[in-house]
């Protein structure tokens, strides 16, 4: 049978033994290594597995033998998170920055200024979402092909062109035009990053690092509310309405970035050297040594492609049929609509309050610092006590009293209760991270990585358009029917986190009875032999 040299490592068996002090993990048992999450079994296990492809980008840096000092390693990663994980973050708030100004623009009578209504705003974040959505495979598609350093900041220019073309919108074609376009254009940015920073990262630390990810979208939100603050001041400078002023600054702002990001993103680890970030490159060669060997003994199945490997039609469809993935992707269709209608209504719903136009854009800011307070606190506590979906369960515990509350409040509550209670929804605990990151360690090969974040993407945009038509028209200003079919989503999460945390608890639960069954020899003869690929190998576990 065909050997499979490269997804057959568990990552605490490469290296020969060597003294704990030179590199405590390669020693540590595997039942330390599961608190890592998606993980491979079997320690002791001959090195001769976890060969690299000659093409891999770092084939040059791979060296089982190599060993190096915990202090080290901490070191590279400090460098690395100030050099790739600060640098994505700022692209992330550039993408939003474009992607939520549409919030500060209706504070400023944007739906009235083009004769449109709520109906018809809903129908253009449907549009948008649709559009991102149908974008996203395709994306990760290209991006796979042309490297992740090169396709994002193409993606970035080219989105800050149509954002800035947003400032000359006369009515509803040329509105859903613009929400297409950029849809098309974002779709895939997300889970293009992904894929780069797992270049980076093992999968104890990407959790983390995505949680800072998505910190640097809530505080978009935050910035760009003192940015509409005084953008929208412009109202009537050349006859231009503020939002129209805001369209067009903030989306010069992104293309500027975007620019920049083509310069300075380097393709991998060990292709840093270049004119703008210098001949010698970030990284010494022991630097380089260090960060190839741990992302390889962390997840060998990174040396599996290369970073300019297009998929092919076989492994394509041979990713999206691994019904392994599947409860991710449920979860992401749903878990995150019990809260989005108010996240997309928060300034019309404080307009609607009598706030007015520069108050409205403030009072939205401590709901986004109670997000971040959040995502980051849950994130933190799911990898300190080894827990992701049942931490992920607390999102819905948080938000499903407060729909009742919303559901029940009388219609003459002060403004003041209907904005703590918004502020409490829009702050819910964002576990988001935890879930892209249990993607990305339960795919267990890099291609089945490139296309599951994308597909949980998907899903989750495809809540976005359904929870965009939740709150309509005939419902304002109350939404009573709107909170029902919340509330009802929200029990339905309940029973889908408790399912995903149960199915892959009894997947690990069968294949560990199967493998402890097996001796030294078979478990050495499976791995010689095996045609098992990624997370359908008898050695590997997933995370829950």
């Amino acid at each position: 049978m065909a050997k499979s040299p490269l997804t057959a490592a568990p990552p605490i068996a490469v290296v020969p033994d060597v003294p704990k002090s030179d590199y405590s993990s390669d020693n540590a048992s595997e039942a330390e290594h599961q608190t890592t999450g998606a993980t491979f079994s079997g320690a002791g296990l001959k090195a001769r597995f976890y060969k690299p492809m000659d093409q891999y980008e770092g084939r040059h840096r791979y060296d089982p033998d190599f060993v190096w000092e915990p202090v080290e390693e901490r070191k590279v990663v400090r460098k690395i998170d100030k050099r790739i994980c600060t640098w994505v973050c700022l692209m992330f708030f550039a993408l939003q920055l474009d992607r939520g100004n549409i919030s500060q623009a209706l504070s400023d009578n944007f739906l009235k200024d083009l004769n449109m209504n709520t109906n018809d705003y809903n129908y253009g974040q449907t549009i948008f979402l649709g559009s991102f959505l149908a974008a996203e495979l395709p994306s990760q598609l290209i991006s796979k092909k042309l490297g992740p350093d090169n396709w994002i900041p193409i993606q970035m220019v080219s989105w800050s062109l149509v954002a800035s073309m947003q400032a000359f919108l006369s009515g509803r074609k040329s509105f859903f035009a613009c929400r297409a376009l950029l849809g098309l254009i974002e779709g895939g940015f997300i889970p293009d990053n992904i894929l780069y920073l797992s270049y980076f990262y093992t999968g104890l630390e990407l959790p983390a690092r995505l949680s800072w990810f998505w910190v640097s979208y809530q505080s978009t939100q935050i910035i760009s509310a003192f940015f509409a603050f005084g953008i929208l001041r412009l109202r009537g400078h050349n006859g231009m309405a503020g939002w129209r002023w805001l369209f067009a600054l903030e989306g010069m702002l992104t293309g500027l970035i975007g620019i920049i990001s083509y310069f300075y993103l380097p393709p991998s680890p060990t292709q840093t050297a270049s004119k703008f970030r210098g001949k010698d490159g970030w990284f010494t060669e022991r630097e380089e040594k260090i960060m190839v060997n741990r992302i390889l003994r962390d997840d060998p199945s990174k040396g599996d492609m290369h970073n300019r490997q297009a998929l092919s039609p076989k492994m394509f469809w041979e990713c999206l049929k691994d019904y392994h993935m599947w409860p991710v992707f449920i979860l992401g269709l749903t878990w995150l609509i019990p809260t989005q209608p108010m996240t997309s209504y928060l300034t019309l719903n404080l307009k609607s309050l009598g706030f007015g136009t520069f108050e409205t854009n403030l009072l939205t800011i401590p709901a986004y610092v109670l997000f971040i307070f959040q995502l980051l606190f849950w994130t933190w506590l799911s990898e300190r006590i080894n827990q992701r979906f049942l931490i992920g369960l607390c999102s819905q515990f948080w938000v499903f009293p407060l729909l009742v509350a919303l559901e029940c409040l009388s219609k003459s509550a002060s403004p003041w209760v209907r904005w703590a209670l918004s502020t409490m929804i829009v702050g819910h605990p964002y576990v988001h991270a935890i879930i892209v990151a249990i993607t990305s360690r339960n795919a267990g090969t890099v291609r089945t990585r490139t296309v599951a974040s994308a597909m949980y993407n998907m899903c989750v945009q495809a809540s976005s358009m359904i929870s965009q038509n939740i709150y309509r028209e005939h419902d304002k200003p109350l939404y009573r029917r709107g909170n029902k079919v919340l509330i009802g989503i929200t029990v339905l999460n309940f029973f889908l986190f408790v399912g995903a945390k149960f199915y892959y608890v009894y997947v690990n639960k069968r294949r560990d009875k199967i493998w402890d069954a097996m001796s030294k020899e078979e478990k050495e003869a499976y791995l010689e032999t095996t045609t098992d690929k990624g997370n359908k190998r008898l050695d590997f576990r997933f995370a829950h």
